[in-house]
Formats: C-alpha cells, structure tokens, sequence
C-alpha cells in the first residue's frame, strides 16, 4: 500500500500533520547512536526488574507506616437499632462481630413474641500505654525491611549496570568482527578473481580456482555468522534496557584507539560493595524481626475508657414496654468507665517462642551468606586483578602479530603471483591474518572487560566509567 506524501497531509489535515509530528517527536530515535551513559541511563529508569524493586520499597514504607500507628489508642465506635423480643433480658443489642448476644434482666413467666425497638451507642478507647518496647520493636523491624528493600534495589541496580556495560562492550566487539569479516571477505573475493584470472590464462592449475572458491565460501559464511551474532547481542542489550528493538546503535567511544589503566586497589570499596551491603541489611532485618517476637512474649498494659448509650422499649417496672419507633429508639440512659487493664497471654507464649527461635535461626542463616558472599567477592577480585594483567598484555602483544600476519601474507601473495608459492601457502598467511585481526580487537575488548569485572567485584562501576574515552 503507498503511503501518502507529506504535503497532502499538510494540505488535506493541519491539525492531522501537527498531531503526528508531535507524536513522532515523542517517539524516541531508535536509530539514533547512543553512548555508553546514555544506554545507563535509560535500563535504569525503563528495565521492568528494578521498576518492581521500586516499587518494593514503597511496599515496604508503606508497612512502615502502618507500624508507627501501634503508637496511637484504639479507638472503636459502634451503634446500632434493633427489633427484639423481652422474654428473658430487658432489651437485647447485638455483639458487633462477635457470636454471643447481649443478655440482661429476669425470665417473664410466659414467653412474648411481641418485639420492641432499641437503640444502643458505644465508644470505646484503649491506649496500650506500657507494652515493653514491643511496639518500637515492631517499628524498628519495619524500618529495617525498608531498608533491606532499599539496599537490594541498589545492589540490583548496580549488577544491572554490570550487565548493561558487559552486553555494550560485546556488541560493540560484535561490531567489529562484522567489519573485521567483511574485510576479509573482500580481501577474499579480490584474490579469487586474481587466481581465477591465472587459471583462466594457463598459468595456473584449475584447483587454485577451487581453492580460492572455497576460501571465498567460507569467508562469506563467518561474515553471516559474525553479523547473526552481532544481532543477537543488539537484541540482548536492547532487552536490558527496557525496551527490545532491532537497530539500537551504539557509540564505539574510541574503546579501541587506547588500553585501560591499572586502577588502585581500594579495600574500602569491596567493604562497601552493593552485594554485602544488601546481606548486612538482611541480617539486620531478621534480628529487628526476631527482636519484635520476643518482645510480644510480654503482657501489655493498657488505659481504657468507655462510654454508653442505651435506648428500649422495655420500661423498668416490671412487663410494661412499648412496640412504638420512637420510645425504642430514644436514647433513656447513658455510662461512662475508665480503668487500668493488663492483658497477658500465657498460652500464645508457645508459639511465640517458636517464632523467636525460627527468626534467630534465620539471622544465622544470613551470616553465613554474608560470609559465603564475601569469601566470594574476595576471591573475583584477585580473579580479575589476574586476569586484567594478562588481558592487558595480550592487547600489548596483538599488534605484533598483527604486523607480523600481515607482512607473511603480502610477501606470500607476492610470490605466489610470481610463481614462488603455491596457494596453501597463501591460503595459510590469509588464515592468520583473518585470526589476527580478530585477535586484535577481542584482546583491546578483553582487556576493558577485565577492567569491567575489577569495578563489579569493587562493588564500584565509577572504576570502569572513569577511564571511558571521552
């Protein structure tokens, strides 16, 4: 179907056109190059994982709340009219969610199923005035559950961002070895066509020509294979940062025109590391957890008032009442109590001892992942260290062979066109400066990968980012 022009949508519909320009200047430039910072920026505030971890946090202050209201009295206010019979209490009203109805008064001689209107208002307070620091505790325990939901949020923020600039750095390498193949391949054609010449001249034998097609071949299939993974690796990293899409291009920020630097070695970093701060806020919250069970092992002491209204139909002098609306519902009497009541349940001590040592057992459970975590850390350190050292003197050594596979094959090509070498020869100098090339740059992209790794296991992305070309 043919699209439209664009001075027709102008002419027929400028509200139409000034419509869809707005929309399309909402629409992010999918093909627009972006920078390493710029694809960090946009994972952390799209990726759908850290979203939820946000919206954890909320979940968790949100309970915070809550647990700073046990500070506040109870209070409970109830009312009700009702239509009941009087054979045996002077007016029933109804237990609001409760099972047993209100009962007072004597038995009438005979049973009336005459009923009559009542009315009855309470109100109710109690303030758990002294409770052992139960409810600080409980306060304490939801504070420390915002802050485990935030630590963990930061810890998978940070190891996002690992992942966001591991999955740059290899599409960016994946970049390369495209350019790399497509090099080759043409490198490849040009000499098919001049061993095809040979052969078709007499000089050369007919299974150069094979040879050469088959070189040819095979060039053109690691160019498909290169270029496949290069679109894989697009579509990963695209993924991890919220938004899947096939021509995300990215900024090379001249990674290979220099080698990264040695960074110093900072203790205080891998102390710091996201990862152990996000165990030591899980320690924390399961001793504030077990810390408020304990505490409601203990009785609660508690202030209450209360006051009354009671309307009936019943009178007091003996089997008179009324059936009328308005004498039921009138309120006839009124109460007020006030007192000091303590509350203690023996029986529910069981289960909270229980509880206790469960929630003990669960702190032990996160120091020794505290512990598994940091022997962890300290050993991809050292790891990293090792491997930044050989990567960076393997990207020192690859120009070398570079120079040197390159030099072999155009001396190798040289004398083959003057009758010196035969075509393995040259096939095996177009070998090696193919894996070279690819050395070359896997090595420089190797050697910023390691670096990668020291700044994840320092729990610090800045050692990475510092050294970013510019």
């Amino acid at each position: 179907m043919n699209s439209l022009p664009l001075n027709f949508l102008c002419r027929k519909s400028p509200r139409r056109f000034l419509l869809g320009a707005c929309l399309l200047g909402a629409l992010p430039s999918m093909g627009q190059v972006q920078t390493l910072r710029e694809v960090l920026d946009r994972s952390v505030t799209q990726y759908p994982l850290l979203k939820a971890k946000q919206s954890e946090i909320q979940s968790a202050q949100q309970r915070e709340s809550a647990a700073l209201t046990e500070r506040l009295p109870i209070v409970t206010l109830q009312h009700q009219y009702n239509y009941a019979t009087n054979n045996s209490i002077t007016g029933s009203v109804f237990n609001n969610e409760g099972t047993a109805v209100a009962i007072s008064g004597g038995v009438r001689p005979e049973n009336n199923y005459e009923g009559v209107f009542g009315s009855f208002t309470t109100a109710v307070a109690e303030w758990r005035v002294i409770n052992f620091g139960r409810v600080k505790a409980n306060i304490k325990a939801a504070n420390a559950e915002v802050h485990r939901s935030e630590e963990d949020y930061a810890n998978e923020r940070f190891q996002h961002q690992v992942r966001v600039t591991d999955a740059y750095l290899t599409l960016l390498i994946q970049q390369k070895l495209v350019t790399i193949q497509q090099q080759n391949l043409d490198r490849a054609m040009t000499f098919k066509r001049i061993v095809d010449s040979g052969v078709r001249s007499g000089m050369r034998p007919g299974v150069d020509s094979s040879l050469a097609t088959a070189e040819a071949s095979r060039a053109r299939i690691l160019l498909l294979e290169s270029q496949q993974q290069e679109q894989v690796q697009r579509l990963r990293l695209s993924e991890l940062t919220g938004l899947v899409q096939d021509n995300l291009q990215v900024d090379s920020l001249s990674f290979y025109t220099q080698l990264p630097l040695s960074p110093a070695a900072s203790d205080s970093l891998f102390r710091n590391h996201p990862a152990l701060r996000f165990s030591r806020s899980q320690i924390d919250w399961a001793a504030a957890r077990s810390t408020a069970t304990s505490r409601s092992l203990w009785p609660t002491i508690s202030l209450v008032g209360a006051g009354w209204a009671r309307g009936s139909g019943v009178q007091n002098d003996g089997d008179v009442y009324r059936t009328d609306l308005s004498n039921g519902i009138r309120y006839q009497v009124g109460n007020y109590l006030f007192g000091v009541a303590a509350r203690w349940n023996l029986t529910n001590a069981l289960r909270l001892k229980r509880e206790y040592r469960g929630e003990v057992a669960q702190t032990e459970r996160f120091q020794h992942l505290y512990q598994e975590q940091d022997n962890r850390l300290q050993r991809i350190q050292r790891e990293s260290e090792t491997q930044f050292r050989v990567a960076l003197e393997q990207a020192r050594q690859a120009p070398v062979q570079l120079r040197a596979a390159r030099q072999a094959y155009n001396q190798a090509q040289a004398r083959y066109k003057n009758g010196l070498a035969d075509l393995p020869t040259v096939l095996q100098t177009f070998l090696t400066l193919n894996r070279a090339e690819v050395d070359t740059y896997v090595s420089t992209s190797n050697a910023w990968r390691s670096l990668l790794r020291i700044a994840a296991a320092e729990g610090d992305l800045a050692v990475f980012l510092n050294q970013v070309p510019k």
